[in-house]
């Protein structure tokens, strides 16, 4: 188990570390939010992985190799989540877009902390190719010797303490630069790279076959 667990936890780590989805989420949510916000993002995309990791460990997530119309309905429908949140953050913050917007935007201040945990899960549990990376790669490293689902749950385990050591060093950051990250201007084009992001995402998603 511990030759397993070194193993998926460089595959993992350098998953975690190339710049995606999760780190423009975790990071545009510090920005707009503070620390706690950030931390609730985060916490809710490592709640995803992990259901990823026991899925893919017990044979569920299969179904998404097996089955075309069970992808097709997961990848729909988690590109259309996607859309809607980048679509709606570079909608508020449009040229001309009034100041009372601020209050509507996806992930901002008045955007709760239970708010945050959801988006980040939904957005991780949504997106199959999470469930694919997950389905490829986890077996290869699923020791005979222990029951699948635990097996699942510890490597998951490891992908999640890496992605939460990742999302902290976002958060730090922006703690560190928060004054120059909480002005006006800054935070509208935070707002317009992560809401490209996740349309850029959203739209990938919709057309990526499995």
């Amino acid at each position: 188990m511990l030759t397993a667990v070194i193993g998926f936890a460089i595959v993992a780590g350098l998953m975690t570390i190339t710049p995606g989805l999760d780190t423009a989420l975790v990071l545009r949510a510090a920005v707009t939010g503070g620390p706690l916000a950030g931390y609730a993002t985060g916490a809710g995309i490592s709640a995803g992985v992990l259901v990823w990791g026991v899925a893919a460990a017990v044979g569920v997530s299969a179904l998404l190799n097996a089955s075309q119309l069970v992808y097709d309905l997961l990848r729909y429908a988690g590109a259309a989540y996607m859309i809607y949140l980048g679509a709606k953050l570079l909608w508020n913050r449009r040229p001309g877009a009034s100041a009372g917007a601020d209050a509507d935007l996806v992930g901002g201040d008045e955007t709760t902390l239970r708010e945050h945990f959801m988006r980040g899960f939904l957005t991780n549990l949504l997106n199959p190719k999470i469930g694919v990376f997950y389905m490829a790669v986890l077996p290869q490293f699923l020791p005979h010797e222990t029951p699948g689902a635990l097996a699942g749950l510890v490597l998951a385990s490891v992908h999640v303490l890496e992605g939460l050591l990742w999302f902290t060093l976002l958060i730090l950051g922006s703690t560190v630069m928060r004054t120059q990250l909480q002005r006006p201007a800054v935070q509208a084009w935070t707002d317009r790279i992560t809401g490209g992001v996740l349309l850029g995402f959203g739209v990938k998603v919709a057309f990526t076959r499995a």
